[in-house]
């Protein structure tokens, strides 16, 4: 039997798990997965070796991927619908958190992953050296990566470092690996593919420990959907998370541009006007609109970072609070 999520979203309502840095150590791979029915049973029976549970989230498949996973061996939950990876993680990780798990490991149902890198990817959480570890194609000395990927890989990595503040060689690796801390404060608000770049935002709001493992991607078959298809959803999603994130930099910085560039067409004109007898009308129709669109920008972003920081220090007390309540053992 397989457990079946409905539309709702479960993560908002995940209990705490505290972090007891000296109980046994539980490890546990959350496989996303979603029309794997040919890749998830072998996924499954590759990865089982190297951890104590593998939980596949079955993304409203329209195939028999979760029957196959769980003849395989693994904890299975199904979404009805497909939701979006970020959704299946989420639920993914609700349910580690449930069954205790002190090391979490992200891995691809789509078998592009090695399952033998395991250990490695693990290797820095086990060691209480790092929170978020992230595989990286791109440290790997014989990783050969197509081409036509390499250059949106760049791309996304380079924009996703830059407004996130986290600098990763690899952003959009699905193959990682999270300690107890992060699994505790880790919830994905990104539905889509920007989960992982959503990771360097909450990595960065958490200060959570980073560091990068190399490991081995392998692209066996044709991608089930458009690359180009796939970098735009990124792009798109990581726009989103970048507003939710950082409203400051989103709306704040091109604001106070523009207020600057107006400001300074409006100087112009005003220093035009006293040379000679008539308006720049040029200068003074480009200031003035862009006088007003900074300062409205400048307003959003500050108005939203406020409210953003409002909102975090509501939860880390709701947090603090929750954490010291005491507990009474149940006979």
């Amino acid at each position: 039997m397989f457990g079946t999520i409905g539309d709702e979203d479960l993560s908002r309502t995940t209990p705490t798990v505290r972090f007891e840095p000296h109980r046994r150590t539980q490890t546990i791979a959350v496989v996303p997965a979603y029309d794997e029915g040919r890749r998830i049973g072998s996924v499954v029976l590759q990865v089982k070796p190297y951890v104590d549970q593998v939980l596949v989230v079955d993304d409203g498949s329209h195939d028999d991927t979760a029957q196959i996973a769980q003849a395989a061996g693994a904890l299975v939950i199904r979404h009805e619908r497909n939701r979006g990876k970020g959704c299946a993680l989420n639920t993914g990780l609700m349910r580690a958190r449930t069954l205790g798990a002190t090391a979490v490991v992200l891995i691809d149902g789509d078998g592009q992953h090695r399952a033998e890198e395991i250990p490695n990817v693990l290797a820095p959480i086990l060691r209480y050296e790092a929170d978020v570890v992230v595989g990286s194609r791109y440290l790997h000395p014989h990783e050969q990566v197509p081409r036509h990927r390499v250059l949106g890989h760049k791309a996304l990595t380079w924009l996703t470092n830059i407004v996130s503040g986290v600098h990763l060689s690899d952003s959009q690796n699905g193959f990682r690996a999270l300690s107890a801390r992060a699994l505790d404060v880790l919830r994905f608000s990104s539905h889509g593919f920007s989960v992982e770049s959503e990771m360097q935002f909450l990595i960065r709001e958490h200060k959570l420990r980073v560091t990068e493992a190399p490991v081995t991607t392998l692209y066996p078959e044709r991608p089930k959907r458009s690359v180009v298809s796939h970098g735009l959803q990124v792009l798109d999603g990581l726009v989103r998370v970048t507003n939710q994130y950082r409203p400051l930099l989103s709306y704040g910085l091109p604001g106070l541009v523009a207020f600057m560039v107006g400001l300074s067409a409006a100087a112009s004109a005003i220093e035009h006007l006293h040379r000679a007898p008539r308006l720049a009308v040029g200068l003074a129709l480009a200031g003035l609109p862009l006088l007003g669109f900074g300062t409205m920008g400048l307003f959003i972003g500050v108005l939203l970072q406020a409210m953003r920081c409002l909102f975090e220090d509501t939860v880390r007390a709701n947090r603090v609070e929750l954490s010291e309540e005491p507990e009474s053992d149940v006979d």
